[in-house]
């Protein structure tokens, strides 16, 4: 256990103005309030603390965040209270303290929507003061460090799976890769022993057969760039057990064919002296291809840099070298504490440092629950990276697999809500395409935002899935609204009464809804009937039946012209409140009629489609609908076609040229039987309206390689 005076004279050497007085007070109020308290292992339990403390020494951090760590269980496992620790130790202690004992009570290994939350409230205490964050990562790893001493298996288990999924990745997000590394080690040991003892046996092995590799490497190194005087201090290290277990599972490589088990890391004076090590190293020893990646001129989201380069080194061995200045080094080492501004209380910010925070912080807006929250977080956390440029030269960092849509939305929200298309490299590329390494990405956006749901399918950023789902969420309601509104306006006009949100409001309490908008939501969506409806607003008229109402829909109507005294179907956008039936395709110009699926909107039909015989027992779910005026301008629709075409040489070439010409796009083709002489193919042609799709059917049937054509009325 580290003496009193140990402690105080550890902070003095990085930090000569320390707080003596504070140092001294927080270690003996410590002392006292633990008591005769023990820990698992039967030692004083302030030995806890104190080593907590001693490990944050390590990180070269300031008096306050020392007497945080010194004073951070009191409050939690003493009577001492907040108040207290601030009349005793200062306001800004005593928020420290306050934040890591609110940490201290989550449970990060319950159930899904309680993990959510409580992990919503870790990253929100984070983003106040860093701070927080060190001294919690320094307690538990002094626990992971005890944690044998607990008899309880099962809660070993628990708490090694929280430190693997939660807090090794974020030590590894602030760049304290030394914790991040033993943190996995010592959960790993407790996860899979057998596979840990197994890395353990397999490096001991290694040390055997190799005898002193290291140090004859270190030495041919340092004298490969002395000669060359270059000064630059060399070290060698070996990969931790859990590091090289998960390279072995994600190569699916046996111990033996791994070639960088042991590192070599080159420390020099300066950022120019990297590039020179890196020549000279490039020019003594065979640089293995693919396996350079320059860190300097792009840092990782952390901040981390450093040249990487793999050579066939000396005794013609593989090694994986590093290469980076002292700055560099320490910033390596102790990450976000390395540049950590703790001077001035109350300004303990650094950008640079946090600009990993910030999307997850922006993902606590942008999720609707718990459980989208930790999933969008966990994606965040962990993924490896891929650097991409704007056409301006901003450098972009994504996880990989990222997409443009994800490029987009790393930029700003709005740009990700815009975009249309992109172009990669000059040229056009669908919008799922996975981006690579020095990748230029130009977004093309409209001035509209419209993120389609589809994209939810193929982004891998939490803050692009986000922001689809929210934006979805709002588009969905005011569509649900708008057709809420829609049908409540029908039932004013057949009640012989102007519409009037105050009757609506009048309704509110009967219907069980909270707002005029929610009311009209759950009239879209269907989960208010419009017959329920009619009858909250009206109670004294007696309609003529709902069934004769809506039956008429289907049968007196036939013969009108589309869009009479229909609801107006306006701004569709597919897999929202509105959908268009697949088993006709209607299109602007035919007579429709809506089918109400509780919870999901709408479906629409045209009026004369096979399917409606299956509804004819549910006529309140029945809507009359028309096209919106000008529906024909706004958006794609599609026609599918049934067609017999001649077997012979060009004649998917006529077929095509005759669609073509009148300005139809094919968007699907696909050949559903063929025999000697014909074959039969389905094909979706985009098309303005019904009269457009007329055009191009007479085109076809003028084609004289074209047996038949006719309009598919349902899936084959």
């Amino acid at each position: 256990m580290i003496r009193q005076y140990e402690l105080v004279e550890r902070v003095k050497s990085y930090e000569p103005g320390a707080d003596e007085a504070l140092l001294n007070r927080a270690y003996v109020f410590s002392m006292k309030a633990h008591g005769a308290q023990t820990r698992a292992s039967g030692d004083p339990y302030f030995a806890h603390p104190i080593e907590v403390a001693g490990i944050l020494t390590e990180l070269k951090l300031d008096s306050t965040s020392i007497a945080t760590a010194l004073l951070h269980d009191t409050v939690e496992d003493t009577g001492a209270t907040i108040d207290e620790i601030g009349d005793l130790f200062g306001a800004e202690t005593a928020r420290l303290v306050d934040g890591v004992t609110k940490l201290g009570r989550l449970d990060l290994q319950s159930d899904q929507a309680h993990q959510a939350e409580n992990l919503r409230k870790f990253l929100l205490a984070m983003s106040e003061d860093i701070r927080v964050l060190l001294v919690k990562l320094a307690d538990r790893l002094h626990n992971m460090r005890t944690l044998r001493h607990i008899r309880d298996a099962g809660k070993r288990q628990r708490i090694a799976r929280e430190t693997m999924e939660i807090y090794a990745p974020l030590a590894e997000r602030i760049g304290l890769q030394a914790f991040k590394a033993e943190l996995e080690d010592l959960s790993f040991a407790e996860l899979n022993p057998d596979g840990y003892r197994s890395m353990e046996a397999q490096l001991d092995s290694l040390r055997d057969q190799a005898g002193g590799i290291v140090e004859r490497v270190t030495e041919s190194l340092t004298a490969t760039l002395r000669g060359e005087r270059l000064r630059a201090s060399v070290s060698g290290r070996e990969k931790k057990p859990y590091s090289i277990w998960q390279k072995m599972q994600r190569k699916k490589l046996a111990f033996e064919k791994l070639t960088d088990i042991v590192g070599f890391r080159v420390v020099t004076e300066s950022e120019e002296d990297c590039y020179r090590a890196l020549g000279i190293v490039h020019r003594n020893y065979p640089m293995v291809p693919g396996r350079f990646k320059d860190y300097i001129s792009t840092p990782k989201p952390n901040g981390y840099r450093s040249l990487h380069t793999t050579v066939i080194g000396p005794e013609q061995r593989r090694i994986e070298i590093q290469i980076r200045t002292r700055d560099m080094h320490e910033e390596a080492e102790y990450g976000v504490a390395a540049h950590w501004l703790f001077k001035q209380a109350g300004e303990a910010r650094d950008d640079r440092q946090q600009r990993w925070l910030r999307p997850l912080l922006e993902i606590l807006d942008k999720a609707s629950g718990p459980e989208e929250l930790l999933e969008h977080t966990k994606l965040e956390m962990f993924q490896d990276e891929v650097f991409c440029f704007s056409p301006r030269g901003a450098l972009i960092t994504l996880p990989r697999g990222a997409t443009p849509v994800d490029f987009a939305y790393a930029v700003h929200t709005d740009v990700g809500d815009t975009t249309v298309g992109a172009k990669v490299n000059g040229r056009m590329v669908p919008l799922w395409t996975q981006l690579e390494n020095g990748d230029q990405v130009e977004i093309l956006r409209s001035s509209v935002p419209q993120p389609q749901p589809a994209w939810e399918s193929f982004v891998v950023t939490g803050r692009a899935r986000a922001c689809i789902r929210r934006f979805t969420r709002l588009k969905e309601r005011e569509q649900f609204v708008a057709l809420g509104q829609a049908v409540a306006e029908k039932l004013f006009r057949e009640a012989g009464e102007d519409y009037s949100e105050a009757l609506l409001e009048g309704a509110l309490a009967r219907l069980k809804q909270r707002s005029v908008d929610d009311l009209l939501a759950a009239l879209g969506r269907g989960d208010l009937t419009s017959g329920e409806v009619d009858e909250a607003l009206f109670p004294a008229r007696r309609l003529q039946g709902i069934a004769r109402r809506a039956l008429s829909v289907a049968r007196g109507r036939r013969g009108t012209k589309a869009g009479d005294g229909g609801i107006p179907v306006r701004g569709l956008i597919p897999g929202m409140a509105v959908h268009l039936a697949e088993c006709c395709n209607p299109l602007p110009g035919e007579r429709i009629v809506g089918i109400v699926t509780t919870g999901k909107g709408v479906t629409i039909h045209t009026i004369d489609c096979d399917t409606l015989e299956g509804f004819s027992d549910t006529p309140e779910r029945w809507l009359d609908l028309a096209w919106e005026a000008g529906a024909e301008e706004k958006g794609v629709h599609v026609g599918r076609l049934n067609l017999i075409v001649a077997n012979e040489t060009g004649s998917l070439s006529e077929l095509t040229t005759a669609i073509a010409k009148n300005k139809g796009n094919i968007s699907n083709l696909k050949i559903t039987s063929r025999s000697l002489d014909f074959f039969e193919m389905l094909v979706d042609v985009e098309v303005r309206d019904v009269r457009h799709l007329g055009n191009i059917v007479a085109a076809l049937r003028a084609v004289t390689s074209v047996s038949s054509v006719e309009r598919e009325r349902a899936h084959h």
